[in-house]
Order: C-alpha cells, then structure tokens, then sequence
C-alpha cells in the first residue's frame, strides 16, 4: 500500500500514521534537509487503511469541539522569575503546572543529545521547564503518540504542547474516550525549519568559537529585551549571540514545504488552547509589558479550554481582548515559501551548510551589498528630508 506515500507537501510529518500501525510497517526517515516523512514497508502491510485515516493534514480535520470564534487575552505570568525564563509571558507555565499540581504529565519540545529537539515527557517542574523557549526546529514526536495514549489510558490528565499539526495529529490518534483528560496546546507557527540546518549551524558556532556549545537559545530576550530577534549561545568563556539562523528563517527558505499549504492556519485551531506572542500589545493592552520583558497571546479555542484557563486565574494577569484587534498573519494564511526553497535544498545537499548560507544567507558578499544598498537609500531618504 502506497496511500500515504503524497507530495511532500501534503506531508506535515506528524507521524500520527507511524503511531497508528500495529505492524510496525511505517517508519519515518528523513531527507535531505532532516525532515521526517513516512516510509512504508510493503512486506509487513497488510492495507488495512488505519493510516490514511488517521491522518489530519487535511482541510476537513476535527474541530468540532470549538467555539465559532476563540476568545482572546492577553496574558503574563504573576511570577517575573517564569516570565524571566519563558518566551513570552509564561502562560504555558501556569496552564502546565496546574495538570502537575494534579498529578498529570506535561509533553513539549526539549532537547535530546547535543541539542537534537525532540518532544519529551515531563513528570515535574524542572524536567517541564526545559520545554520553555521558542526552538525553531521541527521536532522529532518519535513514539511520543503512544506514550500520550498510554498515560491517558492510566487515567491521568495530559498536557500536548506543539505546532498545530503535531496536535491534529494527536487529536485525531487518541480515541475520542480518552480526549477527556488529553489538554491541546498549539502556537501560532510560522513555519518549521530543517533540523540538519540547526544540527549544522551548531557545528559552525562551535567551530569558529573553537568551543562546545554549553546552552543555546534561539530567542534571547535577556539583554535585548522581548521583542529582539536574536539567538545566543553559550560556551565556557561567554556568551555569543547571531543572527544568522534566524535571518534565514524568516526568509522562509529552510521550511518544510507543508508549511506553504498549512491546513490550520486560522481560527479554527486543532487545540484547547492556542498561544503566541502578543504582537501589537502597545494598542491594546499597553500597560501589560512596559519593561518589555514578554507578554502572551492566548486563544482559547474549547470549552474545556476555557474551564482550563479560568483555573489558573489566579497565576496570571490576564484581560480579554477583541479578536479583530490580535489577528496576526499565521492565524489568516499560512507562510509564503521563497521561492528558491528548492534550489537552497538542492545546493545544500551537493554543496553543504557554508556554501547555502553564504548564497542565501547573510554569510556572504550578497548580503553584505544588499545591506549596504540599503543603509545608503535610508541615508538619502534622511538628506532629502531636510
């Protein structure tokens, strides 16, 4: 059987078909850029169709739990310590300790090995913070589903925490009997890029700083502030900070091509709950982040996200916000794709990292020119004003 063999991007490699198979005739491999997708082993299928079925990259996945519009909110953590060390402002924090409180897990996207991003299970608060943090990498789910499935059917209360895919995925693998105690989280997802990008651009820090790195991040806000865009890493003799992966995600070249046909970029979200930065924050809630040390953008998307959230009211500052007035472009459309995405793949794969960061990244003379242009029409503009 060859039904989930698709485009790749009809692909968002959730693995939820992987899970699904009792025979164990599904793996997922990755290509070129590291991006998992489905591999079928025809000799143990026996094209029963449960992994067609249980797939949900498609424009008809479940939803039916959700109210017509989400209702939003801005949100920050009372506790500046979690605000400190949260991306924004730590609203995953409050709704993932209320389960620990109550005795149930927490999954999230952490770090295996030297920095791999993987989802991994959490019992406690310390192991659940290392979930905090953007990680701009598409995580590996491994057998993580059957793990859900296996914790919900133990009877505890279970927090999923990921892109939008990854949760319709799960949604749509969990028998709809044990979704009672199974708490979705998703983000408003830009796009997922190439894990063997990141594996590589570690290499390279490492390599010109003639160290191991030691702790990374790819949002620092400690000396910059929230709203920076920068990555840090750390080695034993300081901190570095970049910002040449993150110029190459937002040219949206290292994405996976699902991305560009992003089935759940709307307000119909795969999930309980739903969180984001809160862009445009000055206009509407102008006193929440006047220290710009972070603040969220919640959507709760169920009823039982709702009675999840009104749980920890007293964790959180919070005020409802107009819907209209917190649209951002991902909960419109999905992310354009550049347009060369295929000739970056192509040149990384015959010519390697350097050689893709330099042509399309800001490592090279074409971007150095490219800036330079454009810092002399700032300054023309400026004469011309006078």
């Amino acid at each position: 059987m060859n039904r989930i063999n698709k485009a790749k991007e009809d692909c968002c490699g959730c693995s939820a078909c992987a899970s699904i198979c009792s025979h164990q005739a599904i793996k997922m491999e990755p290509d070129g850029l590291g991006f998992l997708y489905p591999k079928i082993n025809n000799a143990l299928c026996v094209d029963c169709g449960l992994c067609e079925k249980v797939c949900s990259f498609k424009s008809d996945y479940d939803h039916s739990a959700n109210y017509e519009i989400p209702l939003a909110y801005a949100v920050r953590h009372k506790d500046m310590k979690e605000i400190e060390t949260s991306r924004s402002g730590a609203a995953f924090i409050a709704l993932s300790d209320k389960i620990i409180n109550n005795g149930g897990v927490v999954y999230g996207a952490g770090y295996e090995g030297h920095f791999r991003v993987v989802h991994k299970r959490a019992t406690s608060k310390e192991e659940r913070n290392e979930f905090k943090g953007s990680k701009y990498v598409q995580s590996d789910i491994n057998n993580v589903f059957s793990q859900v499935r296996a914790d919900l059917k133990e009877g505890l209360q279970v927090v999923f925490s990921g892109t939008p895919c990854q949760t319709s995925g799960l949604l749509s693998y969990v028998d709809k009997k044990l979704r009672k105690n199974l708490f979705l989280v998703d983000l408003v997802c830009h796009g997922v890029p190439a894990p063997y990008i990141w594996r590589d651009y570690l290499n390279f820090m490492e390599e010109k700083a003639g160290e191991e790195v030691i702790a990374v991040n790819f949002r620092d806000k400690s000396r910059l502030g929230w709203s920076a865009h920068k990555e840090s890493f750390a080695f034993r003799r300081g901190i570095t900070y970049s910002y040449t992966y993150t110029y190459t995600f937002y040219e949206h070249i290292m994405f996976r091509k699902s991305c560009g046909k992003c089935k759940f970029a709307n307000l119909n979200r795969p999930s309980d709950v739903t969180l984001a930065d809160f862009w445009g924050w000055q206009k509407v809630v102008p006193e929440f982040n006047a220290d710009n040390k972070g603040i969220s953008l919640v959507l709760v998307n169920t009823p039982k996200g709702k009675e999840w959230f009104d749980s920890v009211e007293n964790e959180v500052k919070r005020k409802e916000v107009k819907i209209e007035g917190v649209m951002q472009p991902n909960l419109i459309h999905p992310t354009e794709i550049h347009k060369r995405r295929d000739d970056f793949e192509r040149d990384y794969m015959k010519r390697g990292f350097i050689y893709v960061m330099k042509k399309y990244g800001n490592c090279g003379w074409k971007y150095k020119v490219k800036r330079s242009l454009l810092l002399v029409k700032i300054i023309v503009k400026r004469i011309t004003r006078r």
